[in-house]
This record gives structure tokens, C-alpha cells and sequence, in this order.
């Protein structure tokens, strides 16, 4: 019954100059957002995407980190929404630490998408100047993870 209403808010939002929706209805928050492309549960490809996030009475999430002009180094971006894991495991170390020398193909982290772990690696070596999300936390598409300084 949900997945019907769910239908309908992807319609209205494919028909709509809104990028984004997020709603919770059932106990249940859906957050939808328009990418080109993107591949739903049923193997369709789709101009919009629909995942559950948290139940309506978990934290919500928390918006994208900014960094400041006095910061060096390139950005790492989120390649999708999902939760930000700095380590393979709760008690294992992380992949790293700021101030760790990376090789361009390290992972870095882990987003965590529709039960899926996803590792995300450097796309440069250089030194990792500053971790930009708390572990465990939400992130979003193309939000800032890392500052990796390439001549560090």
C-alpha cells in the first residue's frame, strides 16, 4: 500500500522542477531524489530513486559538512546518500585518519546504500588533511567526505 503512495510522489516529482522530497507516512521516512539514471530494486532504470532512510522517530540527517577557504586539498565527494562508515567494522580501526598518506585506489570508507557496502577510494595520493563527517553519520550525493592534499 506505501509502495503505491511512494509511486506517486516519484510521478509528481519527475513531473515537477523540485529536485528532491523527503516524507514520512506509515512510520516510515522516504526520502526521493532526482539523478539521471539511477538503477531501482526492480533492475528499471529510473530518472528518480526512492530508498527508505530511518524510521520517523530516528534522527534525521544532518546537512552536508562546508569547508572554509583556509582548508587545502581536494575534495572527496560522496558518489550517493547513504551512511558514512570510517571502518570495515564497529571495533576494527579505520581506513584512516587525518594526517595518513593515501595512494590514488585506497578506500577511505564505506557508504552504507540499501543494505549495500560500498567502499570509496581515493581518486588521488596525497595526504588526508581533514575528515569532513562523524562515522555512523547520514551523507549525501556529492557531499564532501575527505580533503585529500595531493602535494602533501
Amino acid at each position: 500500500m506505501w509502495q503505491d503512495k511512494l509511486k506517486e510522489i516519484i510521478y509528481l516529482l519527475e513531473q515537477s522542477q523540485v529536485n528532491e522530497i523527503d516524507v514520512t507516512f506509515w512510520g516510515r521516512r522516504f526520502r526521493v531524489v532526482k539523478s539521471p539514471s539511477t538503477v531501482v530494486g526492480n533492475g528499471v532504470p529510473q530518472t528518480t530513486a526512492a530508498a527508505p532512510v530511518t524510521p520517523a522517530s530516528g534522527p534525521t540527517s544532518t546537512p552536508p559538512a562546508e569547508t572554509t577557504p583556509t582548508e587545502t586539498g581536494e575534495p572527496v565527494l560522496s558518489p550517493m546518500p547513504g551512511t558514512f562508515y570510517r571502518a570495515p567494522a564497529p571495533d576494527a580501526d579505520p581506513f584512516v585518519s587525518e594526517g595518513d598518506r593515501v595512494a590514488k585506489g585506497d578506500t577511505l570508507c564505506i557508504i552504507e546504500a540499501m543494505k549495500i557496502m560500498n567502499e570509496i577510494e581515493a581518486e588521488v595520493g596525497g595526504v588526508v588533511r581533514k575528515i569532513l563527517v562523524e562515522n555512523a553519520t547520514p551523507v549525501e550525493y556529492n557531499q564532501p567526505l575527505f580533503l585529500i592534499d595531493p602535494n602533501g
